[in-house]
């Protein structure tokens, strides 16, 4: 070697400290579990070695890194204005402003009760009888981190309420503004679950509290510019099993106390004019059966629509008397295999609703009295829609938004009148974007078991059709709690496409993309087929010429990073690399202890370890970090995660990597020291995490110099 040459950085070596659990007559030793006392000086000099050992390894980077920042940045709007929504008498909007991190909160008055129509505003253009009412920037000086959980004005429009975390994990202090002065109302709040919002009267605010497993359990009502010692405890959930939430109804007639685990749910009704009123049950707990609620006014009455799978695998809809939850059902929207209802939504005169039907979502309205769906239609084959934003109770226009792989996020506003879609915005992506330069379809790849499994694609068509030569591509996917990857538009995904790389997402089982069953296979005793999905798909792509597998890279985050860590440990051999996002990797330590962050409310998903024999050698059977193979060659591996994520623990990436060199693998860890389960916050700093983790990719698919 050149005297001038530097050496190569040596990874960190992880102290091996022997720890050892016995169960179901199955003992293990496990070296690393000691990286769990995260108040441990030693455990806190690891990741810091880790971290500059990964620094070091991408050292060659920071020119591309640097490049895909400016890319996202130049790409993007930075000073920009929110289509306004109206809620009582004023327009709610959001502002950023170049330079600044976080988004800044405003209104402007409507001009008179008939004014239905959004201000159409303007970047520098001065907003008549604009308010700021929360300037995230200000709020955040001081801190690495910032969060909102909580926003919320009343609906008078006169007191406002916000939730803050400044660690990341998910713990945040409640403060309350009088709006016309800007005072303080009260005292702070602190320790709350995300989602605090005020009662109809504006006189109180409803939140949560959690256990020590950072479960949502306890509902409080706190009257406005009183002490929080003072206020009222409303509800306890005191099953580990049951996550606990809260929300007033559009039409404020009733607050509704949701409780749920991944397959049961239970909901409460309070009266919101007499919130210290004793809660009723809508209907009791059933294992096995969820359900959700909303109010509506059938000719003059108050009832019920509830969202149900007893004996529906898909969901129906049925409509109850609210004096009388538990009486006679009428069917609205019955049953239909394969059309998964999401959601109902109520307003005066009609609902909204939400399903899934062909791998896509779906939305339309249903008028009261009626059992037929008006679906709105969209000329693309792929594409992601929701309603959103719709706060009024009886509205002439409804909020939705729209996107897809190739048609920037776009805000409609749906007009009842005439039923006209009208566009009031899409985002901007400056830089000369063209979205016919683009080109979006969906495949589908033969499961091992004969299944079909969707996989999406978005490439750009000036270096050819995907599949017409072998191309990098990078293949996403998740595959847990029935949760679907809609194809989205992304601003940072450009930066790939316009290096050539096919983007694609394999919509394997567990997820929610074709219906309830789809995630009751891919769940539980059925995990596995999650994994296999995702190596089938891969082994298509690569077979039908859309790749080879030195220019695969996969990716996946959360649950999704247990699908990383389970198909690089099936199929090595099919990816070139593989990034892994605060990845769910030592599955079967976490849902073991009861005492971890959520860990009995995931027992519904993974199945009990603790308690029962087959689930635990089930999940030891794939659980990534319990079978890291020796003799493989692993493909490159980057783990992402962050110190005071509470979802997924830093441990179990930091070990799983140290498990990983021990078999020769090329693995890096980047563990953001201040942020959570969500990474690093404020716009560039985010900006910067996503051009890090695409340098990297796009160096292991071969394109870092094009």
């Amino acid at each position: 070697m050149d005297e001038t040459t530097p050496a190569a950085p040596l990874p960190p070596i992880a102290l091996r400290a022997p720890r050892s659990r016995a169960f179901h007559g199955d003992s293990v030793h496990d070296d690393y579990e000691w990286m769990r006392a995260k108040d441990d000086a030693a455990v806190i000099a690891h990741l810091e070695a880790e971290n500059a050992y990964t620094e070091a390894r991408t050292a060659h980077l920071e020119g591309l890194r640097e490049a895909v920042f400016a890319e996202i940045k130049g790409r993007t709007l930075e000073t920009d204005l929110s289509v306004p929504s109206r809620r009582g008498q004023w327009w709610y909007y959001g502002r950023t402003v170049e330079g600044s991190q976080y988004g800044i909160q405003c209104r402007a008055p409507i001009s008179n009760p008939d004014d239905w129509e959004p201000p159409r505003l303007e970047p520098g253009v001065d907003v008549p009888g604009e308010q700021i009412l929360l300037d995230g920037n200000i709020e955040a000086d001081g801190h690495d981190f910032f969060s909102l959980g909580s926003f919320g004005v009343s609906d008078d429009g006169t007191r406002m309420l916000f939730a803050v975390d400044v660690a990341g994990d998910e713990r945040y202090t409640i403060h309350v503004r009088d709006l016309a002065t800007g005072a303080a109302l009260g005292e702070e709040i602190p320790g709350t679950a995300a989602g605090a919002s005020f009662s109809p009267d504006g006189a109180s605010i409803v939140y949560t509290t959690v256990d020590d497993a950072w479960r949502p359990d306890t509902l409080w009502l706190h009257t406005v510019g009183t002490a929080p010692a003072d206020d009222v405890r409303l509800f306890h959930e005191p099953d580990d099993r049951y996550w606990l939430g809260a929300g007033f109804t559009r039409s404020d007639r009733y607050l509704v106390i949701g409780l749920g685990s991944s397959i049961t749910s239970e909901a409460w009704l309070v009266p919101a004019d007499d919130l210290r009123a004793e809660p009723t049950v809508v209907w009791p707990r059933r294992e096995g059966v969820e359900y959700s609620v909303d109010h509506a006014v059938i000719d003059g009455e108050d009832a019920l629509y509830i969202l149900h799978n007893d004996d529906a695998l898909d969901f129906e809809l049925v409509r109850v008397a609210a004096g009388d939850p538990a009486g006679r059902r009428e069917t609205v929207l019955p049953h239909t295999p394969g059309v998964r209802l999401l959601d109902v939504d109520c307003f005066r005169d009609f609902s909204t609703v939400e399903y899934r039907r062909g791998g896509l979502a779906r939305i339309g309205l249903l008028d009261h009295g009626s059992s037929e769906v008006r679906e709105l239609s969209f000329e693309e084959p792929l594409y992601a829609a929701a309603f959103g934003g719709n706060r009024e109770w009886a509205p002439p226009l409804l909020r939705l938004a729209y996107d897809s792989f190739v048609t920037p996020n776009t805000v409609c506003d749906y007009r009842l009148s005439d039923e006209a879609l009208l566009v009031r915005k899409r985002q901007p992506v400056l830089g000369g974007y063209e979205s016919s330069d683009y080109a979006q379809a969906r495949v589908w790849a033969p499961a091992q078991d004969g299944t079909q499994v969707p996989v999406s694609l978005v490439w750009k068509r000036s270096f050819g059709e995907a599949g017409a030569a072998p191309r990098p591509l990078h293949l996403y996917g998740y595959g847990s709690y029935e949760h679907s990857i809609e194809p989205r538009f992304s601003v940072a995904r450009l930066s790939e496409l316009d290096r050539g790389v096919v983007f694609a997402v394999a919509h394997v089982r567990g997820g929610g993309e074709m219906g309830r069953q789809w995630y009751e296979d891919g769940k539980l005793a059925r995990k596995k087929n999650s994994f296999t999905d995702f190596v089938d798909a891969a082994r298509h792509l690569i077979e039908q010429g859309y790749t080879t597998p030195d220019r695969l890279v996969a990716e996946g985050g959360s649950a999704g990073g247990l699908l990383m860590g389970a198909v690089a440990n099936l199929a090595p051999e099919l990816f070139a690399g593989i990034l892994a996002e605060v990845p769910f990797v030592d599955a079967l330590t976490t849902i073991l202890d009861p005492t971890l962050p959520l860990t009995v409310i995931e027992w519904d998903e993974w199945g009990d370890p603790l308690h029962d024999p087959d689930v635990y050698a089930y999940m030891k059977s794939y659980s990534p970090y319990e079978n890291v193979r020796e003799g493989v060659s692993y493909p490159r591996i980057l783990a992402v995660t962050s110190l005071n994520d509470t979802r997924v623990l830093y441990v179990e990436p930091a070990k799983w990597v140290a498990r990983l060199r021990e078999v020769g693998a090329d693995a890096l860890l980047k563990c953001e020291m201040v942020a959570g389960h969500g990474g690093v916050s404020g716009r560039y700093n985010a900006w910067r995490e996503r051009a890090f983790e695409l340098a990297w990719l796009l160096d292991v698919l071969g394109v870092a110099e094009v």
